[in-house]
């Protein structure tokens, strides 16, 4: 007897996305007159500087378990904010 090739599991690819790009945004001088004797001072605006982060996990085929159970996740994405 010749023994059968053992089944191989088939398990779906993972598939990570992430992204972490800075995003600069000045704002506009502002101007004070001074009176007495005129002067004029400028202020430089803020710079205000942030990093949003998003991130997407899934896998690149949906599996069995997921076929079989509606509620499972096949992907997730996280967002985080500004802290």
């Amino acid at each position: 007897l010749a023994c059968a090739t053992p089944c191989e599991p088939k398990c779906p690819q993972p598939l990570a996305s992430s992204t972490n790009e800075p995003c600069v945004v000045t704002c506009g001088d502002s101007r004070v007159i001074i009176y007495p004797p005129p002067v004029v001072v400028t202020f430089p605006g803020p710079i205000l500087t942030t990093y949003p982060q998003q991130t997407v996990v899934g896998a690149s085929e949906p599996s069995e378990v997921a076929l079989a159970e509606p509620q499972a996740a096949v992907a997730a994405e996280v967002t985080a904010g500004d802290k």
